[in-house]
């Protein structure tokens, strides 16, 4: 059985993730942290497997070259979930987005599915647009 220790190692790494500049250290993240056929849902869209996740995080970083992505408060875990308050900041901090992430487990540790909730839409975001 994994601990809340080793899932709030994750939970770091996932953070990190979403952070990452560079092509190797993302696709390193990226296999440390998600399972091969994680599943991202969000508002804007489904994604299946890690690749899918860095082609949204690449695709986001381009147009939000000054992005970054940080934890508001700790996490809460509990067996094999953990819900993940987060801000995104642009232009050296700037509030642009906010939200909370629901991550499932695995026995490994390894995050298999998030569930991606906007607390705060970006300035103009229509959610509608995208279901």
């Amino acid at each position: 059985m994994t601990s809340s220790a080793s899932y709030a190692e994750t939970i770091d790494r996932y953070v990190r993730f979403w952070n990452a500049e560079k092509p190797d250290e993302q696709q390193e993240l990226a296999s440390e942290t998600f399972t091969d056929d994680i599943r991202y849902h969000a508002v804007i869209g489904v994604f299946t497997g890690r690749q899918a996740l860095i082609g949204f995080h690449d695709q986001f970083t381009q147009h939000m070259p000054t992005a970054v992505f940080h934890r508001r408060g700790e996490p809460q875990i509990h067996h094999d979930r953990a819900r993940l308050s987060w801000e995104i900041e642009v232009d050296g901090g700037q509030p642009f987005a906010a939200g909370t992430d629901v991550l499932v487990f695995e026995p490994d540790g390894r995050i298999s599915s998030v569930t991606a909730f906007l607390d705060r839409a970006p300035e103009g975001f229509d959610a509608h647009a995208h279901n």
